[in-house]
């Protein structure tokens, strides 16, 4: 199996089960866990606030200690921590308990994908780098799509559902301390990214797109619990059509090649505007809702695909940090987003919270970049002094 193949395969399988389970899947059991613990509206969005806090802070230990330790060890530390987060969950008492739960599987998500970006760009040529970095970023749709029936097959039973999911992660943990390259790289500079023009818009344009996108992820199974009246059943099945439609995300660096990062960004997040306003509106019928969710689920992965390409390019000589700047303000963005969705729906219903939280999205396409659209192979093979483009 060639480094590609092998790479994209096991951090394929590694984002599917941090990301799809240890962080998105609590969106999926929420109204089951509210129902059994009574968080309220409220609570619920500052325990999802707090899982996304937790990733802030795990992803810049991330990039840190993956410039210093390696790939392969920090890869393995994510798929151990989903799973005693996702454990703990299971066995959670209480609320203040889970709530420690779901902020502790919620770090793994921030350790998972730094390591991953490293391995990419030590282990495989450049003209393949974009590629097999989005298909591994895809991961997360069909670690959302997978967690849709195993919801449906054990409704009501949302404790043994994530002790399952938890020992998925026990064995891709086994998985990736067999496949991963160490990856380390002791020549690669240290210390705080350049904040320049790039950077600056990367992080106003993916702290915009985290915040809107908390409306489905944190309260999407809530909305159509209140818009539709559906139950864990149904609920799971958008979950499914949203993680068959983030598979899609995959395609991200093809069509940033074709098109461009700036067309391929604005038209995304036109689509996951629409993804949202059509979850949250009381008058959206099951069949657009469910159209909505593959809508939504495609658009967020296209998107973080198109974050990972431009911080990466941003920062070709440390790849793990270019990720983490794009990655860790999309999780600032939700952790600002979750509890403020929360009291908007709480005080003005689902449809305003979400046209708001639609236009939030719509905002970040005002942000764009020239310097980024070059071909990626021109960047990490710049052409030799004087020689024209």
């Amino acid at each position: 199996m060639s480094p590609a193949v092998r790479i994209s395969a096991t951090g394929f399988a590694l984002i599917a089960v941090c990301y799809g389970f240890a962080r998105f899947a609590f969106g999926l059991f929420l109204p089951q866990v509210d129902a059994d613990l009574g968080l309220g509206p409220t609570l619920s969005g500052v325990i999802s606030g707090g899982a996304f806090a937790s990733y802030c802070v795990a992803i810049i230990g991330s990039a840190v200690l993956t410039e210093r330790l390696g790939a392969r060890a920090v890869a393995t530390g994510a798929a151990l921590i989903a799973a005693l987060g996702m454990a703990g969950i299971a066995l959670a008492p209480t609320p203040l308990f889970l709530a420690a739960a779901v902020i502790f599987a919620g770090a793994s998500t921030g350790l998972a994908s730094p390591p991953m970006a490293a391995a990419v760009a030590a282990a495989v040529s450049p003209v393949r780098q974009d590629l097999v970095n989005t298909t591994i970023n895809a991961g997360t749709s069909a670690g959302v799509a997978l967690s849709g029936p195993i919801a449906f097959l054990l409704a009501g039973h949302w404790r043994t559902a994530f002790a399952f999911l938890a020992v998925l992660a026990l064995i891709v943990a086994v998985s990736v301390a067999r496949s991963l390259p160490p990856s380390r790289a002791d020549t690669i500079p240290k210390g705080l990214p350049p904040f320049n023009a790039s950077i600056r818009r990367l992080i106003a344009a993916s702290f915009l797109m985290g915040a809107a996108s908390t409306a489905v992820w944190s309260f999407g199974g809530q909305l159509v619990s209140i818009n539709l009246d559906w139950g864990p059943e149904k609920i799971g099945g958008l979950w499914v059509c949203m993680g068959l439609g983030g598979i899609a995300g995959a395609g991200a660096g093809g069509l940033v090649a074709r098109f461009g990062l700036n067309t391929t960004h604005g038209i995304f997040l036109v689509l996951m505007a629409v993804g949202i306003l059509v979850i949250a509106t009381v008058q959206a019928t099951p069949v657009l809702v469910l159209t909505a969710g593959a809508v939504f689920g495609g658009a967020y992965v296209m998107l973080t695909g198109v974050y990972l390409i431009w911080g990466v390019r941003a920062l070709p000589d440390r790849p793990a940090t270019g990720l983490m700047v794009g990655f860790l303000t999309i999780a600032i963005g939700q952790t600002a987003g979750a509890p403020v969705f929360g009291m908007v729906l709480g005080q003005l219903g689902p449809s305003t919270a979400g046209a708001v939280f639609a236009t939030l999205a719509l905002i970040g396409g005002v942000f764009r970049t020239r310097r980024l659209s070059v071909d990626a192979a021109e960047i990490r093979c710049p052409r030799p002094h004087g020689q024209k483009v």
